[in-house]
């Protein structure tokens, strides 16, 4: 058998080896008649005589011809039989898994390799959900897929590919190789800031012994939890460390949600020393330098989102978020206010263009805060557009854009909705300016195809509906407003670049003193420096006097409804006609002007905003927190200034519930016993 395949394999090696043989076989054919012509034409004894030997050449060329056509279809034959054998023993012997199933996912066969991960267990005829719904969840994700991909099941790393048209599914087990790559990727180096946020602020009260007690405390709990995961921890200086560690340590520490966050807030809450960490990490870099570099912007970005959590992010990546659980602690430094300013830059340079937008219906405060985001934009090279419907704007905003109108450039910035939807790209960013609140901004579409990309500048209190997960927030409460905020930003920006303008100095001035009614409320230190900055740069007041002018019919409307006013106790309840809409603005300024009645603590202005919208205006003078109140009617603001909007109600309905929440505070509280 061994002689004949050999004998085979060097006489027939082919198909092109037969068809050769055929060739040699014809040419000897049609050689012999060409011959026994001329032999006939020469002698017909000599004819003869070729005539003989080309029948006997004949026969040889038939005899040999059967030969080869026996020898090729044995061959092919043998050649079949290998194949389908060898095909039949690499599904059962090669380590492949392969499954065959049908449209019901059900296992029509399965190789050797495959039913291992099975046990004994029969499969044929049954679901793949039934045996394992991991599986079956794997197969039918990929089902439609004609590349390879990799998956994880059973603690393994497998190649998956589906041919649809068969119903089989390969599985390749590449888990040793898999581990090679994790442990690659692993090894890379990651480098860390740890901040602590109110070090100063807690240790100024405290004796020497009790901040060395807390030095003591925080440096052994950072070394212990940095000496556990096989980090190097370096001091380098009271409040800040340094980490150094491997991408696969930083893995862990995610998945345990840096746990040293609640350690560090919780045991010194205990001893009335609280104090918050901030860190930043950053991986995925080559060069140290640029890679501690990147550690310090994340750091810088997590204490501008208030701190008490975890900024990771890899080189040219989007950053991951963890802690944050606590709110922020206010906190008017010169030092927060750099390092928003400089948080919002880089953020700026990692973006194609900008879109700010303020609340519906914004006020001066909301659209000062816009162009001053704009200038800080052009300040670090990038395009900014401000958001705003220009059909339903106030009167005060309306005098402003007009003024635009000898500003092209900004002039030009201003689209509507619609025209930034179009603008849009995946790197856009989007500053929520003067609130915090999706639901009422001015365009709620933009938001939700930015969500991802959000900064949020605004001056009221956190309430419970706030982006999902912002990439940056400054929320100051103590604030007097938005464009106070932005104002100080301005002192941190490139020197280089063109300064704000007289208009936008002149706006964002109106923006400050709408808001704390002509620095009469919510004013600081900080308030009147802002303010001074703004007229050192061109803040025209009587263009701002000209911008708060009311006209006639709002001027008319706000002392008709202060005519509508009712006085219970300490409380002015100014109380709209159902059937008439009013202006927020002329509410607002009503319920301004009733704070200033002798005896009276907090104010309600409640309107009809439009068909199906009733809005309170609510003010107070501190005594009462109309922010809570404004709260539990789905709103919010501050202490002493709030506001809410209540869907489907009537404007009495909205009265009786501002009363019965106003009633259900006054009632005395149980005592308890300590």
């Amino acid at each position: 058998m061994e002689k004949r395949k050999s004998k085979k394999l060097w006489r027939i090696p082919g198909f092109m080896q037969d068809r050769r043989m055929r060739l040699i076989a014809l040419f000897i054919l049609g050689l012999a008649i060409v011959s026994d012509g001329l032999a006939f034409f020469i002698s017909p004894i000599v004819g003869i005589i070729v005539l003989v030997l080309a029948i006997a050449a004949m026969a040889v060329a038939y005899t040999m011809l059967q030969h080869l056509q026996e020898e090729t279809s044995e061959y092919i034959s043998d050649l079949s039989y290998r194949l389908k054998r060898g095909g039949q023993d690499s599904l059962i012997r090669m380590p492949i898994g392969t499954i065959f199933f049908n449209d019901k996912y059900e296992i029509e066969w399965i190789n050797p390799y495959m039913q291992r991960y099975f046990g004994k267990e029969d499969v044929l005829g049954k679901k793949i959900s039934d045996l394992d719904e991991a599986l079956a969840t794997i197969l039918q994700d990929h089902y439609d897929d004609k590349e390879r991909h990799r998956i994880h099941w059973h603690d393994h790393d497998f190649d998956l590919l589906i041919q649809k048209d068969i119903g089989v599914a390969y599985m390749m087990d590449i888990t040793h190789y898999a581990e090679i790559q994790r442990r690659y990727d692993d090894s890379h180096v990651m480098i860390g800031q740890i901040f602590l946020d109110n070090y100063d602020e807690i240790s100024k009260a405290m004796s020497d012994k009790d901040i060395s007690n807390l030095s003591n405390f925080v440096t052994s709990a950072l070394s212990d939890w940095a000496k556990k995961f096989g980090m190097f921890l370096k001091r380098v200086d009271e409040d800040h460390y340094v980490m150094i560690g491997y991408t696969g340590t930083l893995r862990k520490l995610e998945q345990q949600k840096f746990s040293i966050l609640d350690k560090i807030r919780e045991r010194t809450f205990k001893s009335n020393s609280p104090i918050t960490l901030s860190i930043g990490i950053a991986y995925g870099e080559d060069d140290l330098n640029e890679l501690t570099e990147l550690s310090q912007s994340n750091l810088d970005l997590a204490l501008g989102r208030g701190g008490d959590q975890v900024v990771v992010r890899e080189s040219d990546g989007e950053a991951r978020f963890y802690g944050g659980k606590t709110n922020p602690m206010a906190k008017r430094t010169r030092v927060r206010a750099r390092v928003i300013s400089q948080a919002l830059s880089e953020l700026l340079k990692q973006s194609d263009q900008v879109f700010v937008m303020g609340h519906k219906r914004p006020d001066m405060d909301a659209i000062g805060a816009c162009l001053g985001i704009r200038r800080i934009a052009a300040m670090n090279g990038k395009k900014c557009w401000i958001i705003l419907n220009q059909d339903n704007i106030h009167s005060d905003v309306q005098r402003l854009v007009d003024e635009l109108g000898k500003y092209p450039e900004i002039k030009d910035s201003i689209i509507s909705p619609a025209e930034a939807l179009e603008k849009i790209t995946p790197s856009s960013l989007l500053v929520l300016a003067d609130h915090s609140k999706p639901s009422i901004s001015i365009s709620q579409e933009l938001y939700d195809r930015l969500s991802n990309r959000v900064v949020i500048i605004d001056h009221h209190r956190r309430g419970e509906e706030f982006p999902e997960n912002p990439i940056l927030v400054y929320i100051e409460p103590y604030a007097s407003s938005t464009c106070e905020l932005i104002a100080e930003m301005f002192e941190y920006q490139s020197r280089d670049s063109e300064p704000i303008n007289s208009l936008e100095a002149t706006a964002m001035l109106t923006g400050i003193i709408v808001d704390t009614q002509s620095f009469s409320q919510g004013t600081g230190t900080r308030t009147f420096d802002a303010a001074s900055y703004l007229r050192s740069m061109g803040a025209d007041l009587t263009m701002a006097r000209h911008f708060m002018k009311e006209s006639e019919s709002s001027y008319m409307q706000r002392n008709h409804l202060i005519d509508r006013t009712e006085f219970i106790d300490n409380v002015a309840l100014c109380v709209g006609e159902d059937d008439k809409i009013y202006d927020s603005v002329i509410a607002a300024q009503a319920a301004d002007s009733l704070l200033q009645v002798s005896g009276i603590q907090a104010t309600f202005a409640i309107t009809r905003r439009d068909e199906h919208t009733v809005g309170i205006s609510a003010r107070s003078d501190g005594t009462i927190n109309v922010q809570v109140i404004m709260e539990e009617l789905g709103g919010g603001g501050h202490l002493a200034n709030a506001a809410t909007q209540i869907k489907d109600i009537s404007v009495l309905d909205a009265r009786e519930k501002v009363l019965e929440i106003l009633n259900k505070d006054e009632e005395p509280q149980p005592e308890t016993e300590d």
